[in-house]
């Protein structure tokens, strides 16, 4: 409900683009065949979206896709990152694996927003995404030597970094902004649960074996293409939704409405084009609309102080406390006897590290996305520092139980609750930081002076694919210093007499 009075809200601001783009159309020349059959074809959606549910069933169709974009593209990364004892040998640091899980993203992120020009080819970039992250699986699962499987991860990295850019760029081309607002919200959902599904989902693989548990995870991404192709709704469908509420009012007819619209096909191969509110006509210059270095520095450059310098730090902070300290946040097996409960849960020294990986909830991501639904996302853009501070106070107090063991005082059962306990908010934290930055980017309006609306539309995908990289930039800088810190802790274990770490 809050949901549908939001986007009759906006409706309101898009009528008066619909008029002002339907006085226009009356001075220019007739619309070429092309255009005439997607008019003809928006008509028929018109009427099937004129019924009451069709809102709805849209949004929902919406949110399930973009929950399962972020789920699928993210579960595999996080399973890599639970399996890093089970995937090199005891005398390698963790952080290896984490620098191989990022570094590919990292370029992936780097590149395509800023060193690419022109329209977004969505379809190719998913297929490629999708057979990308199942050879990387597979090499995984089939080899056992160090260098074939952080080739493998490497493979699956770059997919996972290209997959998280597209999605969120993806989500700029639905209108009005509450509607591209929902499908973030819901892909960060997707991510919060990768986390939980992914850890949760290599604890019962592990048993399996490397080579079976991740043979059987590389299927996971073929439900990505399926999803785009058979569950997405299309961008014009939301058009003509918004026509239809316009129509309801009485004040402009389905043609005018959605020839409001206009077509900007999305790549080459794909079968439906994103429409977008604009002023202006024609779509016939739109393979030669590409950003500048110049346009795109222009762009970020606001960005990077309120967005990318707090997101990437909180990253820092969290990867460094999962890579580097959580690997040496090692206690005894729990006893059946006096710890019937996680004995069932810890039945080896080796079962802390996935366990530590657990606490990555998404009840976070979840309150974001229904926050985004009213309009009122849980941080405002003023306090996107602040899960940084707080991270950066949990990281103090872990290094200092790992060096030092300061819940010594307490039994082991109350250590283990207070160590889970402060990692799950440091988990809520990165989320929150994730989440809430993506989601004010993406909710920020286009502020360039050119009418062109495929200009308009490129400036907005660049300015969220631009914050991509300083989350992955984070990442991979705590994994180079995971490799110390997690050496380093581990010889101060080792000087008190705590020798667990040795035997991981």
């Amino acid at each position: 409900m809050v949901a549908h009075n939001s986007l009759e809200a906006e409706s309101l601001e898009l009528r008066r683009v619909t008029t002002m783009a339907t006085s226009a159309s009356h001075h220019q020349d007739d619309p070429n065949m092309e255009s005439s059959e997607t008019l003809e074809s928006a008509s028929l959606l018109l009427k099937e979206v004129a019924h009451p549910g069709a809102q709805r069933k849209l949004l929902f169709k919406l949110g399930a896709s973009f929950f399962l974009f972020g789920l699928i593209n993210n579960v595999l990364y996080v399973i890599i990152l639970s399996a890093a004892l089970d995937l090199v040998p005891p005398s390698t640091p963790k952080g290896i694996i984490a620098f191989c899980n990022i570094a590919p993203s990292l370029i992936a992120k780097l590149g395509w927003p800023y060193i690419l020009k022109g329209r977004i080819r969505y379809r190719r970039r998913l297929i490629g995404c999708c057979f990308l992250s199942v050879l990387g699986m597979l090499v995984v699962s089939a080899f056992d030597g160090l260098s074939m499987r952080l080739l493998g991860i490497a493979l699956a990295s770059f997919s996972s970094g290209l997959g998280e850019l597209t999605f969120l760029q993806l989500s700029t081309t639905y209108h009005p902004l509450s509607v591209a607002g929902h499908a973030v919200g819901y892909f960060a959902s997707g991510t919060g649960g990768a986390g939980l599904v992914g850890a949760g989902l290599w604890w019962f693989l592990r048993s399996l074996g490397v080579r079976l548990g991740i043979g059987l995870s590389s299927v996971l991404p073929l439900l990505i293409p399926v999803t785009y192709m058979f569950l997405l709704p299309s961008t014009l469908a939301f058009a003509c939704l918004i026509a239809s509420n316009d129509d309801d009012d009485g004040e402009d007819t389905p043609t005018s409405a959605i020839s409001s619209y206009v077509p900007i096909p999305t790549s080459e191969g794909d079968n439906e084009p994103v429409f977008a509110p604009t002023t202006f006509s024609s779509p016939v210059e739109t393979d030669q609309v590409a950003l500048t270095p110049i346009d795109k520095w222009t762009l970020v450059r606001p960005l990077l102080l309120k967005f990318m310098l707090p997101l990437s730090c909180v990253y820092l902070l969290e990867y460094t406390i999962n890579q580097g300290i959580a690997p040496t946040l090692v206690y005894p097996v729990p006893s059946p006897m006096t710890q019937p409960f996680l004995s069932h849960i810890i039945t080896s020294i080796r079962d802390y590290y996935p366990l530590w990986q657990v606490p990555c909830l998404p009840i976070h991501r979840i309150h974001l996305t229904l926050g985004s639904l009213a309009g009122n996302p849980p941080l405002p853009s003023r306090l996107l520092s602040l899960p940084a501070i707080v991270q950066a106070a949990i990281l103090v107090t872990l290094v200092f139980e790992s060096a030092s063991g300061i819940f010594d005082f307490a039994s082991e059962e109350w250590s283990i609750f207070c160590v889970f306990l402060l990692i799950s908010v440091e988990g809520i934290c990165g989320g929150l930081a994730y989440v809430n930055t993506f989601y004010h980017v993406g909710q920020q309006s286009v502020t360039s002076t050119h009418s062109n609306p495929e200009r308009a539309r490129q400036e907005r995908e660049f300015k969220i694919g631009s914050i991509g990289f300083s989350d992955s930039l984070g990442i991979l800088c705590a994994s180079i210093i995971a490799v110390p810190t997690e050496v380093q802790l581990c010889k101060a274990q080792v000087r008190r007499g705590k020798m667990f770490c040795t035997k991981l």
